[in-house]
């Protein structure tokens, strides 16, 4: 059986984060002064999920949060754990208030499609994203991201 919390952003398991995003220098600077959910089973951590408010301060709004991070053990994936601790997520922010949620992807693969069936949408393309922001390339599938999606999700 899965259940949900919020933990302190110092104490989230930055082996499952670097499942999602490989660049540790990326995931500890948006661990600071963020909120992190888990998803537990047997009181074992299976998955995570990390949000800030947008890097930008030039477009901060308190009515906004921005998904920086999401990421099930991989012994656990393709049983619904992120689905379901996504869900939770956005109920728990849409009663904090939260009336839009923002995210950057790749521009295919899994997670593209896993965003979707949770009813974001694409907004905008950042060119080159993933070959300017980390240090050797990121591929999936053999292919390799160099684009990135930004989806939002209005509650």
């Amino acid at each position: 059986m899965l259940s949900f919390r919020q933990i302190d952003p110092q104490n989230a398991p930055m082996h499952l984060l670097l499942e999602a995003d490989p660049s540790e220098a990326n995931v500890t600077k948006y661990l600071m002064s963020a909120r992190c959910y888990v998803a537990v089973s047997n009181d074992e951590v299976v998955g995570v999920c990390v949000l800030n408010n947008t890097q930008d301060d030039t477009k901060k709004d308190d009515n906004k949060i921005e998904l920086f991070n999401i990421a099930v053990s991989p012994d656990r994936q393709g049983q619904g754990v992120g689905k379901a601790l996504l869900q939770f997520v956005i109920e728990s922010e849409k009663r904090r208030g939260i009336s839009c949620i923002e995210l950057g992807t790749g521009t295919f693969g899994y997670q593209l499609a896993f965003y979707q069936r949770l009813g974001f949408r694409v907004d905008s393309i950042l060119k080159n994203f993933f070959l300017d922001n980390y240090d050797g390339p990121i591929y999936e599938v053999g292919i390799q991201h160099k684009d990135m999606l930004r989806l939002v999700l209005h509650l």
